[in-house]
């Protein structure tokens, strides 16, 4: 079996339908067909039965698939070394970077910093895995990704780090509220990084005895800004998703000693990283942007 096979595996796995299965991987039904009969006769075992309503998997082709995701990964990460290692000993600064970047940091913040990336190296191509901070700092631990854009201070150990921005959180409402006010008052409330839901649980809990008035729920810190826009609560919201945002009432969250109470966001990568050129310069290029990225403007 060849690399184009477990493709051919994992695309009919998931369309469970020989047509639709050809047509994703541009080609006739007739040779999948015959492509997947010469696999069975390779392995000596049925891969999957036809029935009146597609196809089903067999023990044995269920066990492939398994093993797909595993084998092309595993390609997948050669092919880009082998890439990178063309331009190891020269200066040219090609090949593929792959960055695992926090949801906000992927929508807010990364395409313009590739945009001016790709502008200064245009032989470097991008694999991007976005997901919240924890599992980007599990990516970039178990080097799954070149460099990781994480909002939090988890701090991995082994990793270098460049600390690219800070930023307030801030208590936001339509209509000018005290901070007294805000147990009875009603709150969006949002699904958001651990690390975030920490630092806003542990500075409710040094000022308040009584739980928040939790009046909405909702999945996204967007969704939550939107109701807030709309007169329907307050939120606690990371200051810089409110840039750019007119006609909101805000109160930065400070500690016991009245200091701000600040949101980090870190680069990190493995210092033997920086023996390919495309990381070394893609990490000298974010520490030279760091400065403009702090910049309220921006």
């Amino acid at each position: 079996m060849d690399y184009r096979d477990w493709e051919i595996l994992k695309v009919l796995y998931s369309q469970k339908n020989l047509t639709k299965a050809a047509r994703l991987l541009f080609i006739t039904q007739p040779a999948l067909t015959n492509r997947l009969k010469q696999m069975q006769e390779e392995l000596g075992v049925k891969i999957v039965t036809r029935e009146s309503r597609g196809i089903h998997f067999t023990p044995e082709g269920e066990y492939l698939v398994r093993c797909a995701d595993d084998i092309l990964a595993q390609f997948n990460k050669i092919k880009d070394h082998v890439r990178n290692m063309r331009n190891h000993s020269g200066n040219e600064v090609a090949g593929i970077l792959k960055l695992g970047v926090s949801n906000f940091f992927a929508n807010y913040e990364l395409p313009h910093i590739l945009k001016l990336f790709k502008g200064q190296y245009p032989n470097v191509d991008f694999k991007v895995i976005t997901g919240w901070s924890k599992d980007v700092t599990k990516l970039i631990h178990n080097k799954d990704v070149h460099i990781g854009f994480v909002r939090g201070d988890y701090s991995p150990r082994g990793l270098q780090k460049f600390l690219l921005l800070e930023e307030t959180v801030s208590v936001t409402s339509r209509e000018e509220i005290d901070l007294v006010d805000l147990p009875k008052l009603p709150r969006i409330d949002y699904s958001g990084d651990f690390l975030l839901k920490t630092l806003i649980d542990n500075w409710w809990a040094e000022n308040y005895i009584q739980p928040p008035f939790i009046s909405i729920e909702v999945d996204q810190v967007d969704t939550c800004k939107k109701m807030v826009l709309n007169g329907l609560g307050y939120g606690i919201i990371p200051s810089r998703m409110l840039m750019d945002t007119e006609g909101l009432y805000k109160i930065d969250l400070t500690d016991q000693n009245g200091n701000p109470i600040l949101r980090r966001t870190w680069m990190y990568y493995h210092k033997e990283s920086l023996e390919w050129n495309v990381v070394k310069a893609f990490v000298h290029f974010i520490e030279t942007l760091g400065y403009s990225l702090n910049y309220p403007g921006n």
